[in-house]
């Protein structure tokens, strides 16, 4: 180890990054940068730079890999030594060889001895990356034995530590299903600091006593550790410590397969609450015992039923005389015409392809065997208490949820510019909806979030009105196409302490992701519901309660401020925890198109809900669902248990990478404005006063702050530019520039705006193209300002003025009309009355708004009411849905629209709407 202490330089760039492995990666490559220019360098001051800027990068590395199994900890004494022997030109040998390993994960096939420096071990490495080339990633070569870490917390010295990493390589055997090599930590917070840096670690032995301080002074725990006394730690027993770090592994990291080593007594500590230990050794055990045990448990996650079958059934021979010709392939296989299908698919998909349940298969619609068991293990990574899967996209998942818990006429609380399947999911179960309107961002021509002040006012409403009985459910999007989170956990809350059975239907079509990373986890639907669940069923939530229930008591309850100006909290004695999510697994994690799930944390799901449930599950999935859709549902949750932590958290580091430099390029900043939580997200909903989770000072540092604390906040992976100074609008940037020109696809754009979403399989490689694409063409627009003529100038500055000014209010939801009203004193309607009634010809007509027509009827005291959902796109959700009436605010939003694609809209007739006569007696009772 270099004699120098770390540098306060080392923990500013460890907390500055905050994308760990990029700076890991990126310090290697610089340190064999470095080494290789000292080696040919004959100019004795820059050698002098370079040797202490190579002691500061192998002072980084070393606080990094000390958290790491390879390089090992005897790996990073054999750099030092040679450093400090001034021996570069080994060194250098020796970094090549390592970095090399990195980059093809050669260490993860086979160990690497770092001090062979011969050129048979180089070649070896080289082999290894010019494999990974070939293959596009190690990964994809499916007879390797997958690789894991294996963490073992103990106060152990380096030669203790040598001997149970050495001890744990003799257990290895060829015919293990997965290979694991061991990093050893000495305190309570490198334990902490470990799962958060090393994602290659799956299973954690905590042996014995260990102290509470690492080290080392890092920031990345600030957040983890806030309560915790340091003192307090220290007089712990050593069963307390371990189950405390037992509980703060699993918040941080839930997948993780943990287990104790104990030198008391055993029996005593296994009686004790260790709900998160797969199993406590005694320290008499021995090692192979441990060995196999964590095998086992590695393999319980690794494990894919359904996708193991259908494997399994591709390999028999079978005779078809079912339906399907292209079962087993025939089809196809016999064709003179259609053989290029195998060519381009291979055939393996088609010797799975069939319609059997049985011969090791199952039904989707009553499973019993490898289906079941692939949603359970679907439940247990979602931390949901029951699990589905569905094959027709989350549409269908959405109507299935609404029709197993609605009856016709109970009243939905629904976000207003939710995913249309809502709407139409409203129609099908005959609810009376209830709108709620999110905060608008006029400037930018999107909505926010529904602000839980104006849902608390509406529960609050029918409260007074003698109507909260009938209010059965909350629908709400978490998180936003535009990535607008809510504090799940407040709005949950806070709703029970209105109505304690209140329904929560979080719609997380695109949030499927969050649960595998602990600071996007808290605010996820099943994450919460679990963590209410217990914390309701707790002492200190009661004492907590009852002196809040106190002061609450003192208030006027008449009063609205009483409720809406203070955080309310549910009666622990009537709450029940009634939580369903909805995810579009295809969207952000490994599932072919269509594949979706649905997850359930509701404490009345056994008594109130199975039945009406699997019957709307049977209404709305086919009896011949995707059999490969269904296996990728299985192969996704695997790998999301297994490397979602790795992936979700490399997803927003390509972010966050993105979004720096769009912050700091002056070239890109004066065309392409990335928006900013403040941008989006009000003061009044940001109790954490962050504007940005980016200071160019100190970094990325501020993001944990604003998701612990704040009402909304915006999920950093989606990136949102403002493109108004270029002039050119959204649409016209996304097809005509973006598309044909350079190939690049997003899904959404407003009228001044475009957004880049990253996901699980974004590269650093691709960031790098698109910010090369966005230089490219700002450099494109500033050459074009400078060629114009003066008129051809003048064009461009008023489309520039027009895009960043000329944009209209985004409207609220008007109205129903009072004929699909069922209650004159709450704002409810009866949208499938009004859905259904425009089926009769006679009773709607067409009205043009672009030639003043419709605008002439409604100055003249008619209620125009529409007849249909009316969606354009963007933003793609309805402005005007059926019974709605028409406002002069709606209109003038749809004649603002520059879109061509606008549903239920048809420019030579108008608007669908009502007829006078139609209104007078729209129901059939």
């Amino acid at each position: 180890m270099s004699e120098n202490n770390p540098t306060e330089t080392s923990y500013t760039a460890l907390g500055f990054y905050h994308k760990i492995s990029q700076l890991r990666a990126d310090t290697w490559n610089a340190l064999k940068r470095d080494l290789g220019i000292l080696t040919r360098l004959d100019d004795e001051n820059r050698a002098k730079n370079l040797i202490k800027s190579i002691d500061v990068k192998l002072t980084r590395l070393e606080i990094i890999e000390d958290y790491h199994a390879f390089p090992s900890k005897e790996d990073f004494r054999h750099l030092w030594t040679l450093f400090n022997r001034g021996e570069y030109a080994l060194l250098d040998k020796v970094v090549k060889r390592l970095v090399r390993a990195l980059i093809s994960e050669s260490y993860r096939r086979r160990h690497v001895d770092l001090s062979e420096t011969d050129a048979g071990a180089e070649d070896m490495e080289a082999l290894d990356a010019l494999n990974q080339l070939r293959r596009g990633h190690p990964a994809s070569n499916s007879s390797a034995q997958p690789y894991f870490e294996l963490l073992i917390v103990d106060n152990l010295s380096n030669q203790e530590e040598e001997v149970v990493r050495e001890a744990f390589h003799n257990m290895r055997r060829p015919e293990d299903r997965f290979v694991y090599d061991v990093v050893t930590v000495k305190s309570f917070e490198d334990a902490l600091i470990a799962i958060l840096v090393n994602p290659n670690i799956q299973a954690c032995l905590i042996r014995y006593e260990f102290p509470y301080k690492s080290k080392y002074n890092l920031s990345a725990l600030r957040n983890y550790l806030e309560g915790l006394s340091e003192k307090e730690l220290e007089h712990q027993t050593e069963a307390e410590r371990s189950i405390l770090l037992s509980s703060m592994i699993h918040e941080l990291r839930p997948e993780i397969d943990q287990f104790l080593v104990t030198s008391g007594d055993v029996e005593a500590t296994a009686s004790r609450d260790i709900q998160y230990f797969n199993r406590i050794f005694y320290r008499e055990t021995d090692y192979i015992e441990q060995h196999h045990t964590i095998l086992r448990a590695i393999d319980s996650r690794y494990r894919t039923p359904f996708f193991d079958a259908l494997r399994e059934y591709s390999k028999k021979p079978t005779g078809v005389f079912h339906a399907m010709p292209i079962s087993r392939g025939k089809s196809v296989t016999r064709s003179h015409w259609a053989g290029h299908m195998i060519d381009f698919y291979g055939i393996n998909i088609f010797l799975a392809e069939t319609s059997a349940t049985s011969g090791g298969l199952d039904s989707l619609l009553q499973p019993f065997g490898p289906i079941k068991k692939a949603q359970e293990y679907a439940a247990r990574a979602f931390g949901a208490r029951r699990s589905f899967f569905v094959t027709n996209g989350t549409s269908t998942a959405n109507k299935i949820v609404v029709q197993a818990l609605i009856k016709p006429k109970d009243i939905v609380l629904i976000d207003r510019d939710c995913h249309k399947s809502h709407h139409y999911g409203m129609v099908l179960a005959g609810a009376h909806v209830s709108y709620l309107d999110s905060y608008p961002l006029d400037d930018y021509s999107m909505y926010g979030a529904v602000p839980l002040r104006d849902i608390k006012k509406t529960l609050l409403d029918y409260k007074r009105a003698g109507q909260l009985h009938k209010v059965k459910m909350l629908l709400l999007t978490n998180c936003t196409f535009d990535g607008i989170v809510y504090n799940v956990r407040r709005v949950m809350e806070e709703c029970l302490a209105i109505k304690p059975d209140l329904v929560f239907l979080w719609d997380e079509a695109w949030f499927a992701f969050a649960g595998f990373n602990p600071t996007y986890r808290p605010r996820t639907a099943m994450n919460t519901a679990s963590t209410l669940r217990y914390r309701y069923r707790s002492e200190s939530y009661r004492e907590e309660y009852a002196a809040w229930k106190e002061e609450f008591d003192k208030l006027d309850p008449q009063d609205e401020a009483t409720w809406l100006d203070q955080r309310l909290m549910p009666d622990p004695d009537q709450v029940r925890i009634r939580a369903y999510a909805t995810h579009s697994t295809h969207k952000t994690l490994t599932s072919l198109r269509q594949g979706s799930m649905i997850h359930v944390w509701d404490q009345d799901f056994r008594q109130k809900v199975e039945a009406s449930f699997h019957e709307a599950y049977m209404t709305h999935t086919s009896t011949s669902p995707n059999y490969q859709i269904v296996a990728s549902l299985d192969v996704g949750r695997m790998q999301a248990e297994m490397e979602g932590f790795e992936l979700v958290h490399a997803q927003v580091e390509t972010a966050l990478s993105l979004r720096e430099q769009l912050y700091t390029h002056p070239l890109l900043q004066k065309y392409f404005r990335v928006l900013k939580n403040s941008d989006m997200v009000p003061a009044a909903y940001r109790e954490s006063g962050v504007e940005s989770y980016y200071d160019p000072v100190t970094g990325w540092n501020k993001m944990e702050e604003a998701w612990a604390r704040d009402e909304f906040v915006v999920d950093p992976s989606r990136v949102t530019i403002a493109i108004g100074n270029t002039g050119v609008d959204g649409d016209t940037f996304k097809n005509e520039y973006l598309m044909n020109k350079y190939g690049i696809q997003i899904n959404k754009t407003s009228r001044n705006t475009v957004l880049f979403m990253t996901n699980i399989g974004t590269t650093r490689g691709s960031i790098a193209y698109l910010l090369d694409v966005l230089i490219k063409l700002a450099k494109e627009f500033e050459y074009r300002l400078e060629d114009s003529s003066r008129p051809e100038r003048k064009i461009i500055e008023q489309q520039v003025y027009s895009l960043n000014h000329d944009l209209p209010p985004l409207p609220d939801f008007s109205r129903f009309h009072d004929a699909f009203r069922p209650s004159a004193d709450t704002p409810q309607g009866d949208i499938r009355t009004a859905y259904f009634l425009a089926y009769d010809e006679e009773n709607t007509e067409y009205l043009r708004f672009d030639n003043g027509k419709l605008q002439a009827q409604m100055r003249e005291g008619r209620d125009v009411v529409s007849a249909s959902f009316v969606i354009p796109y963007p933003p793609g959700f309805p402005v005007l849905v059926p019974g709605q009436v028409i406002s002069e605010e709606i209109l003038d939003f749809l004649q603002a629209l520059d879109v061509t694609e606008i549903h239920g809209y048809r420019p030579e007739l108008g608007l669908v709407v009502f007829t006078e006569e139609a209104l007078l007696n729209p129901s059939d009772d």
